[in-house]
């Protein structure tokens, strides 16, 4: 009697949708960036919001769980309308962000924590996305232009992953496309990447409860039947030992919920689906370039760097399409040259390009799935509809960052090329011992600048 009641109540309010709710009121942290011309730098409003993946999930006016640990309220979600109709996302107020995220700001700088001890126990890791208002994402429009960030990643030990990207989110959430959405950019919904991520609690305004699977390894997470798909665009993914850059293109030119073979899940699927989940990377450890960033390195990872990453195109003007992604480095007031890929048979390639692209890939032995899905013009054009600005800290259940930091395939020879992607043991990065070991890492992000190329760094005091 009681699930019917409260079933026949859900259907009766199914218009309203995914909720929001009324215990705490959503609060914004500030973090202003910078609009950069030849004229100069102006600073721009903006702030963060956490996403909705990490938010108290409970029934509409009620304390009640709709979803504890890695599972559902299976009487509050029997299915996936029923849930989405009966759950709603809570707000975070000022004193949540640091107590129960580990996250914080300071200026014109974000520190994310890795593991923050709270009254619920603890949170691991976190994602938020830049807003332009309350209600809004920045929408980052990059081809014909460049990116700067600072970053320290000093604290970052194997099996982390301290990211920051842009994909191609929709700028108010997914409300407009989704009216089952009632909580929008305001409570961090709507993400998507080249993944197709399978974890996120609720896909295109509905729960992604039907066909759910707690995973066997984090105690908060786990796999629904659908994924949220979308172009991807790697600007850092890094520890103290390793980092790269990578672009991932789709077929698919919006957010979009895929299901069976289109998501292109790990298996047989895995280049059949409508994202490059492997993307075009340029990872300097990987490229035989052993000394150029880590600790002590060329670029030292101890100390903070600034990292500008621009998107040239073939006219020189917003109508090319994008032809190369460069990366520039300056930490203690020097500028530093992206390092030239030092591979046996290849051109010492110094920035993405396709041509880089295919050659590396087949020096590897990788599929060739970058081109296949559009390579650098159907990144280009992704860029120029508009990305959101994600920044993470992370560990990995599924390969222990291995495809980052250490030899990947794990039983692949080092000496062979590509397996190499930095020193950590294959033994290492698991997230049990990560969280056990480092709970006291971190990483912050600092001074965001995007503008015309060659406006963001010239004259900065570093």
């Amino acid at each position: 009697m009681e699930l019917t009641l409260l079933t026949l109540l859900s259907l009766a309010c199914l218009a309203n949708g995914q909720g929001v709710g009324s215990f705490s009121q959503e609060v914004h942290l500030p973090l202003p960036m910078q609009s950069c011309t030849s004229s100069g730098c102006a600073t721009q409003t903006t702030s963060v919001v956490l996403d909705s993946n990490w938010r108290w999930l409970h029934a509409n006016n009620d304390y009640t769980n709709c979803y504890t640990g890695n599972t559902w309220n299976q009487q509050l979600c029997p299915n996936a309308q029923t849930c989405t109709a009966n759950c709603a996302l809570e707000g975070i107020d000022q004193g949540q962000w640091a107590s129960t995220y580990g996250i914080s700001v300071s200026g014109n700088s974000l520190r994310l924590n890795f593991v923050t001890p709270n009254s619920n126990g603890k949170n691991v890791g976190s994602r938020v996305y830049l807003m332009v208002s309350d209600t809004r994402y920045y929408m980052f429009q990059l081809k014909n232009r460049e990116f700067a960030v600072t970053i320290d990643s000093s604290r970052l030990v194997c099996g982390l992953n301290g990211a920051l990207y842009f994909v191609e989110m929709e700028a108010d959430g997914g409300m407009a496309s989704f009216p089952t959405n009632r909580a929008g950019a305001k409570y961090g919904t709507g993400y998507c990447d080249a993944q197709c991520p399978h974890d996120m609690k609720f896909i295109s305004g509905q729960a992604n409860s039907e066909g759910w699977v707690p995973s066997s390894s984090d105690p908060n997470s786990g796999s629904g039947r659908y994924g949220a798909c979308c172009m991807e665009m790697d600007i850092w993914e890094a520890s103290s030992i390793s980092q790269a850059y990578t672009p991932h293109p789709c077929t698919v030119n919006r957010y979009t919920r895929c299901d069976g073979v289109q998501c292109g899940d790990n298996g047989g699927d895995r280049y059949r689906g409508v994202c490059d989940k492997d993307g075009c990377d340029f990872a300097t450890y990987r490229q035989n370039q052993r000394n150029f960033y880590g600790p002590g390195g060329t670029v030292n990872s101890n100390q903070p760097v600034t990292v500008i990453t621009q998107f040239l195109t073939t006219t020189g003007t917003d109508a090319g399409d994008l032809s190369e992604i460069r990366r520039i480095y300056i930490q203690n007031g020097q500028t530093i040259r992206n390092s030239p890929v030092n591979l046996p048979g290849i051109t010492a390639y110094d920035s993405i390009t396709n041509a880089f692209c295919t050659a590396t890939k087949n020096l590897y032995g990788d599929t060739q799935d970058f081109t296949a899905k559009g390579g650098l013009k159907a990144m280009g054009d992704s860029l120029q509809r508009g990305h959101v600005l994600a920044l993470s800290l992370w560990d990995d259940h599924y390969a222990n960052m291995h495809w980052l930091d250490s030899n990947y395939p794990t039983n692949g020879n080092p000496a062979t090329p590509g397996v190499a992607r930095g020193t950590c043991p294959i033994t290492g990065g698991k997230p049990a011992d990560v969280e056990a070991q480092s709970p006291n890492a971190y990483v912050v992000f600092s001074n965001i600048r995007v503008g015309t190329i060659g406006s963001t760094y010239a004259g900065l005091d570093y």
